[in-house]
């Protein structure tokens, strides 16, 4: 496949991957990994899993720890990774989540929920937000770009009272839509990948597993989608398959929500 500035084959491109020190995060950082990224591990807590892989993959992953609500902390992140890898990001995925437990027996319903609650859930906006300004530059700078954001099929199917985490997820999506529109001109798209209950991550661990059974019935193939599955879908956003998609939002959930 030919390459243009539009166009960058996963081998050649940097991916910051937010969150990517456990759960989800790590099955996305080992996919892009796998495919041949190079790719900065950005981490909050969980520094001695991301350091593992980093060491497992040396040359190729670099482990940066930064809490991507503040400003300040992503941008001496970038700045690093780049002085590290010679040259750009050029792909960010938003996978990093506010502390959250999927048991929606122990969420608030709607005479419970306080504006505080909404407000910590979106925070993870403001992480994105961050990430996706501080990379801009270098973006830019090489006439291509993937921002590929993590949402939710709670859009469609809000059949648990995660009111929180559902409000902020749709704000990243809207977010999704109107910086693809703004930044399409600078080759830049911006995507989401959203899942359902996935199984298992950290965020998952306290979901009943009559909940699990539940979904799976309830979907085409039977079965609760894997992080790895999910990670390996959200690859297509960052292919050169994918260069004249934007402002999309992929939901991979085994068919659960098919609207």
């Amino acid at each position: 496949m030919t390459t243009s500035p539009t166009s960058l084959p996963i081998t050649d491109q940097i991916v910051l991957i937010t969150g990517g020190g456990r759960g989800l995060g790590t099955s996305l950082v080992r996919a892009f990994l796998r495919e041949g990224a190079r790719v900065v591990i950005n981490y909050l807590g969980s520094e001695e899993a991301a350091r593992s892989v980093e060491a497992e993959f040396p040359g190729k992953a670099l482990a940066v720890q930064a809490d991507v609500r503040d400003r300040a902390q992503v941008d001496t992140m970038i700045t690093r990774a780049q002085e590290h890898f010679g040259t750009a990001i050029t792909t960010v995925v938003n996978n990093a989540l506010p502390e959250f437990s999927f048991n929606g027996d122990a969420r608030p319903d709607a005479d419970q929920l306080t504006w505080d609650n909404l407000a910590q859930q979106f925070s993870g906006v403001q992480g994105s937000l961050n990430t996706v300004q501080s990379a801009l530059p270098g973006m830019r700078a090489v006439g291509f770009g993937r921002v590929i954001n993590v949402g939710t099929n709670l859009f469609q199917n809000p059949v648990v009272p995660y009111h929180d985490y559902t409000a902020a997820k749709a704000a990243l999506l809207s977010l999704t839509r109107t910086f693809a529109h703004d930044l399409g001109k600078d080759g830049i798209t911006v995507n989401m990948v959203s899942g359902g209950l996935l199984r298992t991550t950290d965020a998952s661990s306290a979901t009943p597993e009559e909940v699990f059974d539940l979904i799976a019935a309830g979907t085409p193939l039977r079965r609760v989608t894997t992080p790895d599955e999910f990670a390996d879908a959200t690859l297509f956003f960052a292919s050169p398959w994918s260069r004249s998609v934007t402002g999309q939002n992929l939901v991979v959930d085994g068919g659960l929500v098919n609207n």
